[in-house]
C-alpha cells in the first residue's frame, strides 16, 4: 500500500512538471510565433499570438497545432492605389490545422476565419472627397458616415452652390447597403436622394452616393467574406484556406 502511495505522488510531480513544462513551451513558442509574424507581414506592433489546446508538446510533436488565434490591433491594407492604404481594427482570426516545417521558418493553417472592424472615418477616407459636379453650378460630396441602423450605412452629402441665382448651401443623407464583392467593399444607396430639389439623372446622383473601396493583401492571403454595417463602423468577416503564417 506503501509502494502504490508513493508512485501515485511521482506519477502527480511528474505530471505537474509536465504541466509546467508544457505551458513555458507554449508561452516560448507563442513569442517567437508574434515575431515571425510582425516581421514577415511588417506590422508596426506585436501581434497577440494564442496557441490552443492541450498539451503543446504532443502537438508539436505531430508536427501539426490543432488551433491558433491571432490578433492584430491595427492593419494597414493595401487599396489598389499606389502609396495608399486603409487601417483595419482588432483583426482577430482563429487558424485550424497549422502544420509547420521542421526548423519552425515557416507555418501554414489549413483554414482560417476571422473578423475586423473598419471606421466609418476610414472608408470615409475613400468616398468621394473631392467636390463633384452635378449639375450646373452644384456641387456635391460625400461628408459623412455613420451607423444607419438594420446593417445600413447612413451617407451625408453636402451640396453648394447656385441653382440659377438662389445660393444653395444644406445636407441630405441617404440609406445605403453595404456588401463585399472580389475584395472589395461596396456601398450602394437603397435610394435616391434629392439634391437641392433637383431632378438628376441615376447616374450623376450615384456618382456621389455610391463607391467601393478594395481591400487586399491581408495577413497570410485571408479574403474578405461578408460586411456589415455596425455602430462604430463596417464589421467584416474574412476567410481563407492554406493561409501563411511565416515562412
Amino acid at each position: 500500500m506503501r509502494a502504490l502511495r508513493i508512485f501515485l505522488i511521482l506519477v502527480v510531480i511528474l505530471g505537474g512538471l509536465f504541466v509546467i513544462a508544457d505551458r513555458v513551451a507554449v508561452h516560448f513558442a507563442e513569442g517567437e510565433a508574434a515575431d515571425k509574424l510582425k516581421s514577415s507581414e511588417n506590422l508596426a506592433s506585436t501581434p497577440d499570438v494564442d496557441i490552443k489546446g492541450f498539451p503543446f508538446l504532443t502537438q508539436v510533436a505531430g508536427g501539426s497545432l490543432d488551433d491558433v488565434e491571432v490578433g492584430i490591433k491595427d492593419y494597414e491594407a493595401a487599396t489598389g492605389t499606389a502609396g495608399k492604404t486603409i487601417r483595419i481594427d482588432d483583426l482577430q482570426a482563429d487558424m485550424k490545422g497549422v502544420s509547420f516545417s521542421g526548423d519552425y521558418s515557416s507555418a501554414t493553417a489549413a483554414s482560417a476565419t476571422g473578423t475586423a472592424t473598419i471606421s466609418y472615418a476610414e472608408l470615409l477616407r475613400t468616398a468621394k472627397s473631392q467636390p463633384t459636379e452635378v449639375a450646373p453650378g452644384l456641387t456635391a460630396k460625400v461628408v459623412g458616415l455613420s451607423d444607419g441602423g438594420n446593417g445600413k450605412i447612413k451617407v451625408a452629402v453636402h451640396v453648394t452652390g447656385k441653382l440659377l441665382t438662389v445660393p444653395v448651401d444644406r445636407t441630405v443623407s441617404v440609406l445605403s447597403s453595404v456588401t463585399v464583392a472580389n475584395n472589395k467593399v461596396e456601398v450602394h444607396a437603397d435610394s435616391l436622394p434629392k439634391l437641392a430639389a433637383l431632378s438628376l439623372a441615376e447616374s450623376r446622383v450615384r456618382n456621389i452616393t455610391d463607391f467601393q473601396q478594395v481591400i487586399d493583401h491581408l495577413p497570410g492571403g485571408i479574403k474578405l467574406d461578408s460586411v456589415r454595417a455596425a455602430k462604430d463602423g463596417v464589421q467584416v468577416t474574412v476567410k481563407g484556406s492554406d493561409v501563411r503564417l511565416a515562412g
